[in-house]
């Protein structure tokens, strides 16, 4: 089951600025997402591109400007089922959960304090689970997954809530070829169904016939927005090596999740 859109625009940003210490990272971005609208975010080494996303998240504090989440102030937002969030080189804190268990965590903000899963959470885990072909392996500690058995996971984990946004860092990377074209397949579906997803790549991939724009940043700037194939031809885009902010605002919806080796 996905559940279709009927709500305000999915992500809006004006002005957004962010700074990194002493350090400027994104200036005076502006951008829109539409409902149902697939977009990728492209730049160089340092370009800004997984700070963006952390900031469109409340992850990073803005130095200024705005950014709201389906017309809320991302301070404000509180629907946080509504998105599914895949950081880039996830792990886990909690390494001896099972799969199944951390899959069904993507779940909890669907569900009231202390209230204990529902036939619905498990169906929509179990679906998950299903979508990511992890199915098999649900009774397993995680500890013992291959990278990209743990990357689509975290993948599993974002699609538990049925999420109305997906946003994605790197969801390509880890994973052979075959998972590659049954990511992008899951993801076609979604869109299929009124799902915005706004999805940072290195390489596109078979994600490529999902795109409806890109976005271009260089030096913390939006340097192209608009239809992919322009895109391709202004600028390549590498592997991201970019600072990870420190973790503020609305961190519950994603607990277990901390990027690969720390800040950076």
């Amino acid at each position: 089951m996905v559940i279709v859109i009927t709500s305000s625009t999915p992500v809006t940003c004006e002005g957004l600025s962010v700074a990194l210490g002493t350090t400027p990272v994104l200036r005076d971005i502006g951008l829109t997402l539409t409902s149902g609208e697939t977009v990728a975010l492209l730049g160089g080494n340092g370009s800004g591109k997984t700070t963006l996303l952390r900031a469109l998240l409340g992850l990073v504090p803005l130095a200024a400007g705005r950014a709201e989440l389906f017309g809320t102030p991302v301070g404000a937002f509180r629907e946080w089922w509504r998105v599914g969030y895949v950081p880039q080189r996830g792990r886990l804190r909690v390494a001896s959960a099972t799969v199944e268990e951390v899959v069904a965590s993507g779940r909890l903000a669907r569900r009231r304090w202390f209230r204990p899963a529902g036939q619905d959470d498990r169906a929509a885990t179990a679906r998950a689970l299903e979508l990511v072909n992890l199915d098999h392996l649900a009774h397993r500690p995680v500890a013992q997954l291959s990278g990209g058995q743990r990357q689509r996971a975290l993948i599993a984990r974002a699609l538990a809530s049925r999420p109305d946004l997906i946003v994605l860092d790197e969801p390509l990377a880890g994973l052979d070829l075959d998972t590659q074209a049954g990511l992008a397949a899951v993801l076609g579906r979604l869109k299929a169904a009124g799902t915005s997803i706004l999805v940072v790549l290195h390489e596109l991939g078979p994600m490529a016939p999902l795109l409806d724009d890109a976005i271009m940043l260089r030096d913390g700037r939006v340097l192209y927005h608009g239809p992919l194939a322009a895109s391709e031809a202004t600028t390549g885009h590498e592997h991201p090596d970019e600072p990870w902010g420190r973790a503020t605002g609305p961190i519950a919806p994603f607990p277990l999740l901390v990027p690969d080796g720390g800040a950076r």
